[in-house]
């Protein structure tokens, strides 16, 4: 990759390298590739998979649900209850995916004919994933068989106790797993040791969608056993759109299959057939059909919301309710308590903010603080990582000296295993995740230590992953080239999201006409070419940081490039382009 504009040293300290070159102009019989098929190299997409890459379907891309562990094991179980009309319990975790893993089984388990229970645990008082007295209750409440979603993996202690009170499970899970795993009568997991290398391929996918191939697996089965002799299939397709939402929010990788989910998705999403989510749209304020980034910052906060400071149910029940009165009265409330989520968030992130300033050789920000919600210290991870450009693990401590914690990484640094590790060494009560986040149960005495323990373990490789750090590039245009008809023509490429990033363009040289701050910390621009063309831009929470006071400070003299992501700005009477700011650079 070589350098773009000759930019070593941005404003933000990075240099900008292109992404990657679509073909070679010096090869024989050069012949240029057009924008998407670029933007489809670029991202790991190979010339024989183009096709299925621009239009990524569920056939191109699903796999033989038979090609994981157990998963055959799991579907036969979940096919007798339904022959028999036994009781069969979903038991989720609190967020958006184990909601839409949830969601998903329960409504597939009513088209098949069963009415399936739920149980999601509380986040504050019984903490992450199966409790062995809950299940223990499950069973003791007439419970047949307990099938857990995106989460499990971990759960020995729970799973010896379902297994001594007679009580089934099935575990379904993305998250990473140990060498040896939990007593459970079915665990599906791409993420098992001992998986197959097909299944291990699909190791990315979030919880929602090893729901979904489960449930591809259970429908096959049931035909084989002639059930479907006098009812029609139950369409799986049609639940694509929970699928893409619990994809999209859990930060899953769109690449291959998860591609598909989404792009197809968001396309039975714009039907608006499903209650629960129609009045979540509502509630969101949407006036056009969703986008693949408003399921990560619209949709899916709101979900999130009850199982973070309200009903850890909130989220399953609005997903699975055929009344649209209930449905438009919970997502109203998902909405409230989003509202009071952002003010408790902003609390803790204050404080948080406070104590970096304390850091000192440390490659891994383990900040800690009494009182803390436990409920949003995930995305207050994510906002110290960004801050930083480091993992970052933000630990609630309660009076009883027990830190619920939750990490965030960057690219290239698995912080999953290393949590697993420093819970193998009795550093933590509980522990594990995957390479991007991961959740710990720790008791405070121990926080040092485990600090300590991760920076051993980790600093080389955060180090050089800083070091790599640099913005790749896919375009450099003049400001007139910056309009909606590019900004449309780069979408196509997408959905776009983790693993496969959005592009980023340049575009310069240009002089800043106007710079201020505006909401909390965001720096808004207008700058202006000298092809007479004209860009509104923004550089979210920015105003702090070296860049936004380089670009709030700049004379109006000075020309410069700004980077980031094109996209729409469609508030006006007509849409317009405009920059979100990701770095900028002098241009003389």
């Amino acid at each position: 990759m070589s350098t773009v504009l000759d930019v070593t040293q941005s404003l933000s300290g990075q240099e900008w390298r292109w992404r990657s070159t679509s073909a070679d102009a010096r090869d024989p019989g050069f012949q240029p590739d057009d924008l998407v098929t670029q933007l489809l190299l670029a991202r790991g997409a190979s010339r024989e998979t183009l096709d299925a890459n621009r239009n990524p379907t569920i056939r191109s891309f699903m796999p033989d649900p038979s090609v994981f562990q157990d998963m055959d094991k799991a579907a036969e179980r979940i096919a007798d209850a339904i022959l028999k009309r036994e009781k069969v319990t979903i038991f989720g975790d609190y967020d958006v995916d184990g909601a839409t893993s949830a969601a998903l089984l329960i409504r597939l388990l009513r088209a098949l004919g069963l009415e399936a229970g739920y149980y999601i645990p509380d986040r504050l008082m019984e903490g992450y994933g199966p409790s062995g007295e809950a299940l223990v209750k499950l069973g003791q409440q007439g419970s047949d068989l307990v099938v857990t979603v995106d989460c499990g993996a971990m759960a020995f202690e729970a799973l010896n106790m379902a297994r001594a009170a007679n009580v089934e499970v099935i575990v379904v899970d993305h998250h990473k797993c140990a060498a040896e795993l939990p007593d459970a009568l079915a665990l599906v997991n791409p993420n098992r040791l001992d998986e197959s290398d097909a299944g291990a391929e699909h190791g990315h996918l979030a919880a929602v969608g090893m729901a979904f191939l489960l449930g591809a697996a259970i429908i096959r089965t049931l035909r084989q056993r002639d059930y479907f002799r006098d009812r029609p299939e139950p369409r799986l397709l049609e639940l694509l759109d929970i699928v893409a939402l619990g994809t999209v929010a859990d930060v899953a990788q769109l690449r291959g299959l998860n591609r598909a989910f989404v792009a197809q998705g968001l396309k039975v999403l714009s039907g608006r057939k499903n209650i629960g989510m129609s009045a979540l749209i509502d509630a969101s304020r949407l006036k056009r059909a969703p986008i693949s980034s408003d399921l990560g910052f619209a949709l899916g906060p709101r979900i999130n919301a009850g199982g973070r400071v309200g009903k850890s149910d909130l989220g399953v029940r609005l997903l699975t309710t055929e009344d649209p009165e209930e449905a438009r009265t919970i997502a109203t409330e998902l909405d409230h308590l989003n509202q009071e989520r952002r003010a408790i968030e902003a609390h803790v992130l204050e404080e948080a903010e406070a104590m970096c300033r304390n850091m000192h050789n440390q490659e891994i920000a383990v900040l800690s603080g009494k009182g803390w919600h436990p409920g949003v210290i995930g995305i207050v991870a994510s906002r110290i990582k960004e801050k930083l450009n480091r993992p970052a693990i933000i630990v609630a401590e309660d009076d009883a000296g027990i830190g619920k914690g939750s990490g965030r990484s960057i690219a290239g640094v698995d912080l999953g295993a290393a949590i697993i590790a420093a819970k193998d060494s009795g550093l933590l009560i509980a522990g594990g995740g995957h390479a991007m986040a991961a959740g710990i149960t720790i008791e405070s005495g121990k926080i040092p230590a485990f600090t300590e323990f991760l920076n051993e373990h980790l600093a080389d490789r955060v180090g050089q992953a800083r070091s790599e750090k640099s913005l790749l590039v896919d375009a450099v245009l003049s400001p007139r080239g910056v309009n909606p008809l590019f900004v449309e023509a780069m979408e196509e490429a997408g959905p776009f999201g983790m693993g496969w990033p959005a592009p980023k363009i340049v575009a310069g040289p240009v002089r800043i006409i106007k710079c201020d701050i505006v909401g909390k910390d965001h720096v808004r621009l207008i700058v202006s070419g000298d092809d007479g063309g004209s860009i509104k831009a923004i550089a979210f929470r920015a105003a702090e940081t070296d860049m936004g006071q380089a670009l709030l400070s700049a004379p109006k003299s000075r020309k410069l490039w700004i980077a980031g992501r094109a996209k729409i700005d469609d508030w006006g009477s007509r849409p317009a382009a405009e920059i979100h700011v990701e770095d900028a650079a002098w241009a003389d």
